[in-house]
């Protein structure tokens, strides 16, 4: 059998960490959609089922934009100057990730990027949904940089609307009614600041697209 060619993780992320940079509006966005979050929370009440120590939504890949992956960059940067021991283990997790499931990786490998054609569109869909988030501590089933996670975690678990409608998690809600549901409905970024930003982010980096958790995690920038 042929071996899997082994996937260049330090070169990925060295390329990010040299050209990306976090805008200082990132801030004022985080502090209105955890507001959001924090309402929500409070008109949910025991309906969301969100707790320390529940992973449901650290478990499977799922793709972030350039400013969610700048955010994750400064985290983990902050984090080595924090706590050196966790922020070795987070960038050895996402090494570890980038290995097992870099072969089947539906973008490029050079960048880290998505690609977003249909084909890599559907292969994405079901792309390493078992793959634990590598930012999850397995010892505690926290998040090791909760604090900078993208806008993705931000917003799971209270009813938040998309094209395909409300969305909550399958843990949370059980019992309630649409219009119980409906009535803790959050709205965490009104003015899409979100966008601006990340066109930002993307003309500073002059990198566009968007990734996955691991290769924004996995470099030690010494």
């Amino acid at each position: 059998m042929k071996a899997k060619p082994r996937i260049p993780v330090l070169r990925l992320v060295i390329l990010f960490v040299v050209s990306s940079s976090l805008p200082e509006r990132d801030q004022y966005l985080v502090q209105i959609v955890d507001a959001a979050l924090a309402e929500a929370t409070r008109k949910s009440g025991s309906w969301l089922a969100c707790r320390p120590g529940c992973t449901q939504c650290c478990i499977g890949v799922f793709a972030i934009n350039q400013l969610d992956a700048a955010r994750l960059r400064h985290g983990i940067a902050e984090l080595e100057k924090l706590s050196p021991e966790r922020a070795t283990a987070v960038r050895k997790r996402a090494r570890q990730s980038i290995e097992k499931i870099g072969a089947d990786f539906p973008g490029d490998l050079r960048t880290g990027v998505l690609h977003q054609d249909s084909r890599s569109k559907a292969r994405f869909e079901g792309f390493a949904n078992d793959e634990p988030c590598p930012a999850l501590d397995p010892d505690t089933g926290c998040c090791d940089v909760y604090k900078w996670r993208p806008m993705t975690c931000r917003v799971f678990g209270p009813p938040v609307r998309s094209e395909g409608g409300l969305g909550i998690c399958e843990l949370c809600f059980r019992g309630a009614t649409p219009e119980q549901v409906a009535d803790c409905e959050m709205t965490p970024d009104p003015d899409d600041i979100e966008s601006i930003l990340v066109n930002e982010v993307e003309k500073t980096a002059g990198v566009s697209g968007e990734t996955i958790v691991a290769y924004c995690l996995a470099d030690d920038p010494r």
